[in-house]
């Protein structure tokens, strides 16, 4: 029991007691109470270990006394002593040292070194690190979606930075006619359209979407690769380009804590609507079909990943906003790169200093900024006013535009306007604390003063 009581001196429960005692006396009993056949394996080692483990605390078990040894100290000492007969000169019984299979823990927590000697050429400057390569994207298919605001070219995009399946959802319903006195170039994929291989077929080319006109079972006339780019018209309106990204809570399940279905939605809507015409382009018509893109980029929660926007969620629940979520969850407040949308943009012919500006259709004035850094010509920002908000601040007759009641849309939150209060928390975090463009009059119901 002292021995005990040195090991464990703050041990109040006496059956804690008796079986550490019972334990302890045990494994350090000086001689075996049996047939000895065997050495003991923990003669010589065990008080020691068990010192030591026993400082660690109270919660130490007999589970932390086991440890394997090489090579093995249970030897026969009967086999012993006939080897030793069998000799000619006396030898003396040497005995076996314990050694640990497992290494210390400092040790074994250092990483591996190569046995092979280094190159100077294969040292890496710490000053001087790897360039990242260039971002290359490559549509990898192309096809016909219908929607409710009209016919939609889904393009699915593969790149060199991530292993993420991006989309654009290019609005161009010009393409669908047979006159060639179009007014505006056709937003086509450079990539898609390019000759793959000396091998491919017509087929080929029309299976993953290089084609023109309505692909139908009468009319299969495959793409040709594009040899220059085509000069933008200054007398029509750039296109409309909304930069979106993932969001399966408000896209998928409906979620009204977020306002990105709603403006998945409305981004179509708006670049599917016909553009005016000046008086002297065209005598028989005085609008065109609208023209423009969505890039859609699989960068969820702002960047965060599902699963950390799903944490993030139960923090806003407990009181704090959308920003201070992401942040004591270890995240930025934005994690969000536009690198790729303007790699996609570039193959769609759009906002290069060659091809078209675009107007933005976006409320977020770091994403104009990083737009524009990446080179993309920004001609004009269009704002994305919330449909709640533009409902009640002036009269959908004033407006001119047609009602907001139930009507169908590309998400699960269709054409409605989303209402609620976590969604009005979030557009205020939005607009204070991210700097979003978006005046808070009208979540009032005012009229600009």
């Amino acid at each position: 029991m002292a021995l005990t009581e040195s090991f464990y001196p703050n041990i109040s429960s006496p059956l804690l007691a008796e079986s550490d005692a019972a334990l302890l006396d045990g494994l350090t009993k000086p001689r075996w109470q049996g047939v000895q056949k065997f050495w003991r394996r923990d003669a010589a080692l065990d008080p020691l270990l068990l010192a030591v483990a026993a400082s660690a605390g109270t919660h130490t078990t007999r589970n932390h006394y086991h440890h394997d040894f090489f090579p093995g100290a249970q030897a026969d000492t009967a086999a012993r002593g006939k080897q030793a007969e069998n000799t000619n000169k006396p030898q003396e019984c040497k005995r076996m040292s314990y050694v640990s299979k497992q290494g210390p823990r400092t040790l074994r927590l250092q990483p591996a070194i190569s046995p092979q000697p280094v190159v100077a050429s294969q040292v890496i400057s710490l000053t001087e690190p790897s360039p990242i390569p260039s971002i290359e994207v490559k549509c990898m298919a192309r096809t016909r979606i219908p929607t409710p605001h009209g016919p939609v070219f889904l393009h699915l995009y593969h790149n060199n930075r991530d292993n993420k399946e991006h989309l654009a959802i290019v609005v161009d319903p010009a393409q669908y006619s047979d006159d060639n006195s179009v007014l505006a170039p056709p937003i086509r994929s450079h990539s898609l359209d390019a000759v793959w291989s000396d091998n491919e077929t017509d087929m080929d080319r029309i299976i993953r979407g290089a084609y023109v006109g309505k692909l139908s079972a009468t009319s299969q006339r495959p793409s040709r690769p594009s040899l220059h780019q085509p000069s933008p018209t200054t007398s029509i309106p750039s296109p409309l380009v909304r930069i979106h990204s993932e969001c399966f809570t408000g896209e998928t399940v409906g979620s009204m804590r977020c306002d990105c279905g709603e403006q998945l939605d409305e981004a179509v809507r708006l670049i599917s609507q016909p553009i005016s015409l000046p008086d002297n382009m065209s005598p028989n018509s005085r609008t065109m079909p609208g023209r423009g893109a969505v890039i859609y980029l699989k960068q969820e929660g702002r960047g965060i990943g599902l699963l950390s926007k799903i944490r993030a969620y139960n923090l806003q629940d407990l009181g704090h906003d959308t920003v201070t979520a992401n942040l004591m969850l270890g995240h930025q407040a934005d994690e969000r790169g536009y690198e790729v949308a303007v790699a996609i943009l570039r193959d769609l012919g759009l906002g290069s200093e060659l091809g078209e500006g675009i107007r933005l259709l976006t409320n977020n004035p770091d994403k104009v900024q990083a737009i524009k850094k990446e080179g993309v010509k920004v001609v004009e920002r269009v704002p994305m006013v919330p449909r709640s908000w533009r409902h009640h601040s002036h009269s959908q007759a004033d407006a001119g535009e047609a009602p907001l009641g139930k009507a169908a849309g590309v998400t699960m939150i269709g054409g409605e306007p989303v209402r609620g209060e976590d969604l009005d928390k979030y557009l205020r975090t939005k607009i204070l604390r991210m700097g979003h463009m978006l005046p808070l009059y009208l979540a009032d119901g005012q009229a600009a003063s």
